[in-house]
């Protein structure tokens, strides 16, 4: 599965893209931003995305937002470290597929990107 990270963080965008890698899956791009979610998303066209909520310029629900308003189909997975009820709910109303709370084991990251990528294999 081709999968876009989106984190502001640089190290924790390398720690998510080493366990889609050894997962057998592929990193296609990254995103540090929102914004550059949506540029990278239409030109890349992934499979699924790992996103972030907290990020700088707009935050991962907005970004969830768009996306789904312009590709209704798109797969989002939040990974955040909040785990704030309310915006893990605004988060699966917005459309993402699962919530997956930071600091994650690898196991529960794996297992989320294989449920959300059930019909793309």
């Amino acid at each position: 599965m081709r999968i876009l990270i989106v984190d502001d963080l640089p190290f924790m965008r390398s720690i998510i893209s080493d366990i889609v890698t050894e997962s057998g899956h592929y990193v296609i791009g990254e995103a540090g931003d929102g914004i550059e979610c949506l540029s990278r998303y239409k030109s890349l066209l992934p499979d699924l995305v790992l996103m972030d909520i907290i990020m700088p310029r707009m935050n991962g629900v907005e970004a969830l937002k768009s996306l789904k308003k312009a590709y209704p189909d798109c797969r989002v997975i939040m990974c955040s470290s909040l785990s704030d009820q309310e915006k893990i709910i605004q988060a699966i109303r917005f459309g993402a597929v699962d919530y997956i709370v930071k600091p994650f084991q690898r196991k529960r990251l794996i297992s989320a990107i294989n449920r959300a990528g059930r019909g793309y294999e």
